[in-house]
């Protein structure tokens, strides 16, 4: 049997961002990718559609779909995830508005319904 090791290992908390966590650059985009590819993943299961058809429907090929369900949406912009969404019978709005800080707005993504 060998050893336990007892080593005291120290945790931080992180911040709602796990890309600005990992200190990439571009870390709020990279942050709304990942959710609307999340949420183009769940429509798609929730009707069950293959990836051969989902991609017809969405005017992608199956292999970028493929890409993009797995989380490798570099490529894919986020104006045709939202058009991928609109395609699968959702609205998008986008609403600007004064930030109420002295610092730089911040981007984020609300789901409804």
């Amino acid at each position: 049997m060998k050893p336990v090791n007892h080593e005291i290992v120290e945790m931080e908390s992180g911040s709602e961002n796990v890309y600005l966590d990992l200190g990439y650059k571009n870390a709020s985009e990279m942050l709304v990718k990942a959710q609307l590819a999340t949420k183009i993943r769940d429509i798609l299961k929730r009707r069950h559609l293959t990836q051969t058809d989902a991609a017809k429907l969405l005017h992608l090929t199956q292999p970028k779909l493929s890409s993009l369900l797995r989380g490798q949406f570099r490529g894919i912009s986020e104006a045709k995830m939202m058009e991928c969404l609109t395609l699968l019978g959702r609205d998008v709005k986008i609403v600007v508005k004064t930030s109420s800080r002295l610092q730089p707005g911040k981007l984020s993504v609300v789901f409804s319904g």
